[in-house]
C-alpha cells in the first residue's frame, strides 16, 4: 500500500502498514496518530542504556498468556499491558488478569514517558465498549480488575461519562467484583472526577508520575502535578471509603530529599496507597533514563512512605501502578522481595 500524502512534514501510513515508532498512522476511525507518542528524532542523541540484572522480565509465553490475548482481541479491547509495553505483561496475564485500557489506544496528550499512541480522535468513542468490557471481565472471572484510559481532551468532559458507564456496567454483570479505576486527571474538573467516583469503585487511582521539578517535560503540558493532588483530594472528599492511589517513576533525575517532598504532598492529599517504580525508556524517542534505582533503595523509600502514614507503599523496579493491584493491602510489598532481585 502506498503512503498517504505527508501531514505537515511526517509521511502519514494506513494503519495496516503498522508504521514504526515515531511515524504517524491512518487509525481504523479515520484520524491520524503517532506510533509510540512521542515523534522520531525527539531523543535520538541518547542510545538505550543496557539494563541492569534485577530488570530482566521473563518473555510473554504460555497458554494462559494466549489465552488472555485471545480475549482482550475477541472484545476489541486495549490494554494498557499492550499499549504502555509493560514488562510484566507475561507475569500478570498468565495468572489470568490484565489491565483494560478504555475509551481506544490513542491519546490526546503526548507525555514524554509514555509510549502510548498520540493523536486527535475528534470524539469518537466504541458505544460497545462497556458491554465489551463487562463481558471480558466475566469470561476472564476477575474477582479484581483495574480500569485506565487514555486522556481524551477531545470530549467535554473527559470522558468521565464513558468510564463510569464501563464501571457499572462491569457491576451489573460481576456484582462481586472490585473495580480500580486509574484515570485521566479530567483537567481537574470536580464534576468529572465524581462522575467516575460515583459509579461503583473501590479505588480511585491517578498518577503523580514524578516530581514537582521535573513534571514538565516529563508529562505533557496539560498535565500537572498540583492538577493531580487536586484530582485526588476531590476523589477522597467525595467518598471517603473509596481507596485513592497514585504511583511515582523514579530514576528521570529527582532527588532523595524531593521523592520524599512528593509523598508528603500525595499523603497530605489524603492518597492511600502509593507505588514506586523505575522508569523505563520505550523508545529511543522517549527520555533517556538518569539512572537505575537498586533493589535496596526501593525498600528504603517503601520506608519512607510508611513512615509518612500510606496504608501500603508497593516498591520495586519492575512494579506499575497496577501491578498486583489486588494485593496492595496485603501489608507485604504485594509479596515482592527487592533483596532476591539483587541477588
Amino acid at each position: 500500500m502506498k503512503p498517504m500524502s505527508d501531514l505537515k512534514g511526517i509521511p502519514v501510513v494506513a494503519q495496516v502498514a503498522r508504521a514504526s515508532s515515531g511515524e504517524k498512522y491512518l487509525t481504523a476511525q479515520g484520524f491520524t496518530a503517532i506510533r509510540d507518542g512521542i515523534k522520531r528524532g525527539a531523543g535520538a542523541a541518547h542510545a538505550l542504556q543496557p539494563k541492569p540484572p534485577w530488570l530482566k522480565a521473563k518473555a510473554p509465553t504460555g497458554v494462559r498468556f494466549q489465552s488472555v490475548r485471545t480475549l482482550v482481541r475477541e472484545h476489541r479491547l486495549a490494554t494498557v499491558c499492550e499499549e504502555a509495553k509493560c514488562p510484566n505483561i507475561g507475569e500478570c496475564w498468565n495468572a489470568g488478569t490484565a489491565t483494560i485500557m478504555l475509551m481506544g489506544a490513542v491519546c490526546t496528550r503526548a507525555c514524554r514517558f509514555c509510549a502510548v499512541d498520540t493523536g486527535n480522535p475528534h470524539g469518537w468513542l466504541d458505544a460497545d465498549e462497556p458491554e465489551n468490557a463487562a463481558r471480558t471481565v466475566e469470561l476472564m472471572r476477575l474477582s479484581y480488575v483495574v480500569l485506565t484510559s487514555v486522556d481524551r481532551d477531545d470530549l467535554t468532559d473527559g470522558g468521565a461519562a464513558h468510564y463510569a458507564a464501563c464501571v457499572r456496567a462491569i457491576k451489573r454483570r460481576n456484582p462481586r467484583t472490585a473495580v480500580e479505576a486509574l484515570t485521566p486527571d479530567f483537567q481537574g474538573v470536580r464534576a468529572d472526577v465524581q462522575t467516575v467516583v460515583d459509579s461503583g469503585i473501590e479505588v480511585f487511582a491517578q498518577n503523580i508520575e514524578t516530581v514537582l521539578r521535573l513534571t514538565h517535560p516529563v508529562r505533557d503540558p496539560r498535565a500537572g502535578y498540583q492538577q493531580t493532588l487536586q484530582v485526588l483530594q476531590i476523589a477522597k472528599q467525595r467518598r471517603p471509603a473509596v481507596l485513592t492511589k497514585s504511583s511515582l517513576m523514579l530514576g528521570l533525575g529527582e532527588s532523595e530529599a524531593e521523592i520524599d517532598a512528593t509523598l508528603a504532598d500525595l499523603r497530605a492529599a489524603g492518597v492511600d496507597i502509593v507505588t514506586l517504580e523505575q522508569y523505563l525508556r520505550p523508545t529511543l524517542n522517549h527520555l533517556p533514563v538518569q539512572r537505575f534505582v537498586t533493589p535496596e533503595e526501593f525498600d528504603r523509600y517503601r520506608e519512607l512512605a510508611l513512615a509518612r502514614g500510606f496504608l501500603e507503599c508497593v516498591s520495586g523496579p519492575l512494579v506499575r501502578s497496577s501491578y498486583r493491584a489486588e494485593q496492595a493491602l496485603n501489608r507485604n510489598n504485594a509479596g515482592l522481595d527487592n533483596r532476591r532481585l539483587a541477588t
